[in-house]
């Protein structure tokens, strides 16, 4: 059995370095699409369950809509640990395969997924996909689930590569571009709005004005820089 899991933060505190130019309803929209897209792509992926782990009473409605599993989360601990909690429940109901991406990676494709699974065979073994900078992990394939400890935050993705090593495993890595593109500053939704793609969160940002919306002061920006932003745990 391959079983999925998505931490989602409460949607209130969600996006934060996009603070500056965005309001907070507009961010609390944006990171509810997103979930929806990352929802819809492992719905179309043929796994055998998908997790959501959360405390956010309107994501775990969101949730019910798409017919997926609630692990509820006593409070908001961080990603680091709502993962830690999915990989014990993966185990506990005998999943041979568990896979991990974030809620808020919108581009990630049904075929992007099964891309992971596919490279991550029968197990033992894993398998890692990094943000396009570089410094995040946003695809996680562990065969078996508790194979190995996770943890996230800058540079989560060098890191997990040398703590499965340390453990005798040799990762596979997968670059992908819809999975690798996590939107957590303003030049990530310049990338986003200018794509072709028809998920939620590109045809939202295009309703609000962007790209061209963005202020000129914030776009373009430079790539994500390699340490995280104050209070918000990056992956």
């Amino acid at each position: 059995m391959t079983l999925a899991a998505v931490p989602a933060k409460d949607l209130e505190n969600a996006k934060q370095r996009l603070i500056p130019i965005l309001s907070p309803s507009r961010r609390r929209e944006l990171a509810r699409a997103m979930l929806e897209d990352v929802l819809t792509g492992l719905g179309g992926a043929g796994l055998d369950l998908v997790l959501v782990v959360t405390r956010d009473p309107d994501v775990i409605e969101l949730a019910r809509r798409f017919a997926v599993t609630i692990v509820e989360e006593p409070e908001n601990r961080g990603h680091t640990e709502a993962v830690a909690l999915a990989q014990q429940e993966a185990a506990r109901r005998g999943a041979k395969r568990f896979l991990t991406i974030p809620g808020d990676v919108p581009r990630v494709t049904a075929e992007e997924i099964r891309a992971v699974c596919r490279a991550g065979g029968a197990g033992p073994g894993v398998v890692f996909v990094p943000s396009r900078s570089g410094f995040g992990t946003n695809g996680v394939l562990l065969a078996p689930p508790d194979i190995m400890p996770l943890k996230f935050g800058e540079p989560s993705f060098e890191n997990h590569l040398s703590a499965a090593r340390e453990r005798g495993l040799e990762p596979r890595v997968l670059n992908l571009p819809g999975l690798g593109l996590d939107i957590d500053g303003p030049e990530d939704l310049a990338a986003l709005a200018e794509g072709e793609d028809l998920t939620r969160s590109a045809r939202l940002l295009r309703s609000w004005g962007f790209p061209g919306g963005l202020p000129p002061r914030l776009y373009p920006l430079p790539p994500h820089p390699a340490s995280p932003h104050r209070g918000e745990e990056k992956r």
